[in-house]
């Protein structure tokens, strides 16, 4: 199957306050929104980011390599020069302030990667793989 967009749907506290960090703060674009959602154009994948009271996520934490990650998240696999520019933009506005982690180290599918949390307690993971032929390799 060709590479196509995808588009993910979650729900959120405060549409306004979403828009917001996704378009003002990380540089992504907005598109349609009404009272109650918003889209986010990340890297030409469609968020859209619908209000609402409750969630939750009952298992928030696994262990991949000996480091504790998110459970839930989502995130971009860019090339190096934007997860640079990208990780130096976050710095800048002090929402990422740990060392960028490499996992699969010496073996296929190695990459860096960071962490940022939305308004809405979501886990953005930014990716940067050494060859980007092995983003799919086991």
């Amino acid at each position: 199957m060709e590479k196509a967009p995808f588009h993910l749907s979650l729900p959120c506290y405060d549409t306004k306050r979403t828009r917001e960090f996704y378009v003002d703060k990380l540089g992504f674009t907005s598109g349609r929104s009404k009272e109650g959602w918003v889209d986010i154009n990340m890297a030409g994948c469609q968020l859209t980011f619908i209000k609402a009271v409750h969630w939750k996520f009952p298992n928030k934490y696994y262990q991949f390599e000996d480091i504790v990650l998110p459970a839930f998240h989502f995130g971009v696999l860019l090339n190096k020069e934007n997860w640079e520019s990208m990780r130096n933009h976050c710095n800048e506005l002090d929402l990422d302030n740990e060392e960028p982690v490499v996992f699969l180290k010496g073996q296929p599918g190695e990459h860096r990667s960071f962490f940022v949390e939305d308004p809405n307690e979501y886990v953005i993971e930014f990716k940067c793989f050494n060859n980007e032929d092995e983003a799919f390799t086991s």
